[in-house]
């Protein structure tokens, strides 16, 4: 039995609300059982440096936690004077995650940051962070293309993510906290909405895994993830 009660196979609810924040491009708040992440979009009409001439363009994101967040204050990265090592390796994640379903040269010399801040957590903030992420980022896209900045869609397809892992020797969908502290081995599986893997981050905490175990959380993650382009259409409209 999981601690929540759930089925091995059975996702935390899922709740995606757009447009929460009146000055972003494209915003959402995400709330995946009790982890849940503020999500903004801001386009800017500049490509970074590296990109200047070329006619691509960028999507970039960055990560945070407030200080409650968790169950004790953690101290603001910002009154240390630098980012953790697991928010920066968190908020590159998070933009390639989110690059590899869009077309950079549709965008154009353009730029958007998608910032993700985790207002509480209970597990699973840097896959709720891209699956809202792509929600803010559609949001965003969505403008421009009404504008006119662009002619055509640059976004590709949908990205989700979600994590799989094994909880008490059985294979598990969506851990939240108290069975990602205490799991043999855990893993985020990041996919488009068609199913293509983009990134799996896997490891054995205290029990190794094999080859079987894999593909059968291989198969929940992409059940897990047609679960959240369905939350992620629905919260569009489409």
């Amino acid at each position: 039995m999981r601690p929540s009660g759930r089925l091995l196979d059975q996702m935390r609810l899922v709740s995606i609300e757009t447009d929460v924040m009146k000055h972003a491009e494209g915003s959402c708040l995400i709330k995946m059982g009790d982890t849940h992440v503020l999500c903004s979009a801001t386009l800017e009409e500049k490509a970074p440096p590296f990109l200047k001439n070329t006619g691509m363009g960028w999507v970039t994101a960055e990560y945070g936690m407030l200080p409650r967040a968790t169950n004790s204050r953690t101290r603001r990265e910002a009154s240390a004077g630098k980012q953790s090592g697991r928010t920066q390796e968190i908020q590159r994640l998070i933009g390639r995650s989110l690059r590899a379903g869009v077309d950079r040269a549709a965008l154009g010399e353009r730029q958007i940051v998608v910032d993700c801040d985790v207002i509480q957590a209970d597990g699973g903030t840097r896959c709720a962070s891209i699956t809202g992420g792509w929600v803010a980022l559609r949001l965003a896209v969505n403008k421009m293309l009404k504008a006119g900045m662009i002619t055509s869609d640059p976004i590709l397809d949908h990205v989700v993510a979600i994590s799989c892992g094994i909880y008490a020797g059985q294979p598990v969908l969506d851990l939240d906290y108290a069975e990602d502290s205490a799991a043999g081995t855990d893993g985020n599986f990041i996919a488009t909405g068609r199913g293509k893997m983009i990134e799996i981050q896997m490891s054995a905490e205290g029990a190794t895994f094999s080859r079987d175990e894999l593909n059968t959380l291989l198969d929940l993650s992409l059940k897990g993830g047609a679960d959240l382009v369905a939350a992620q259409k629905a919260a569009l409209g489409l």
